[in-house]
């Protein structure tokens, strides 16, 4: 028997350097969007009314992916920084290339709820829409890829949060409850979309695999105070053996 830390060692290791990366991800992104602020304010908020999103306007369709980085003035954006890094960071930490691939699914449905449904005479700019997606995302990525912390992750994040969903109905006036409701499905979409697909075939190879191959088909070491492959607390012993933890 293998009583070393390797296998779980790694994991680790890695969550730490993708942990890393989406925090300088997020940092450099509200960095780019502080500065489009600062640009935006000294030209008169012109960007705002040049690359905003305006409905049925097949002219301002670029403003799906131009919008979520202007706001209509410091107080919008200030409002928005604190959600926007820390969802954003929580959906990012456990990979960034599913996470662009995220901001980019979130960015077209957030924005065509709004070019679709809102009043033609409207511009909407803001990074709610990404914020509402980011936390959908955040509160069911651990149901789809079956991953014990990120479940535990987003039920304190739906617990904590919910009061943020009154704005993803209508009738808060001022503010693009489609452009929330929107990103918010397309959150819960991409939980779906970008799930773990490599956790699920693992699972259902050890449950039909016979007992006497057991052994063959979990490649981590065997560890004398692990419990054995199938045994209900076997998922549990993993996911905090990946975190170090055990």
């Amino acid at each position: 028997m293998d009583s070393s830390p390797r296998g779980g060692g790694g994991s680790a290791e890695v969550m730490v350097a993708e942990a890393r990366r989406a925090f300088f991800v997020m940092f450099a992104f509200l960095a780019v969007v502080w500065a489009v602020q600062l640009v935006n304010w000294l030209d008169g908020y012109r960007l705002d009314a040049d690359f905003g999103i305006v409905a049925q306007n097949p002219a301002r369709l670029g403003g799906l992916f131009t919008a979520p980085i202007l706001h209509v003035n410091w107080a919008h954006l200030e409002g928005n920084s604190g959600p926007l890094f820390i969802f954003g960071f929580l959906a990012a930490y456990r990979g960034v290339k599913r996470f662009l691939g995220l901001t980019l699914l979130v960015a077209l449905t957030s924005g065509a709820a709004v070019w679709i449904f809102e009043r033609g005479d409207v511009v909407t700019v803001g990074a709610s829409g990404l914020i509402f997606g980011y936390f959908g995302y955040v509160v069911l990525r651990g149901v789809f890829d079956r991953h014990l912390i990120d479940t535990l992750i987003g039920v304190v994040m739906a617990a904590s949060f919910a009061y943020l969903l009154v704005v993803a109905v209508p009738g808060t006036p001022g503010v693009s409850w489609l452009g929330h409701l929107g990103g918010l499905v397309g959150g819960l979409v991409g939980a779906w979309v970008f799930r773990d697909r490599s956790r699920t075939p693992r699972a259902a190879a050890v449950a039909t695999a016979p007992a006497r191959t057991a052994a063959v088909a979990d490649p981590l070491p065997v560890r004398a105070d692990r419990p054995a492959v199938g045994h209900p607390r076997a998922d549990l012993h993993k996911e905090l053996d990946d975190l170090g933890l055990l």
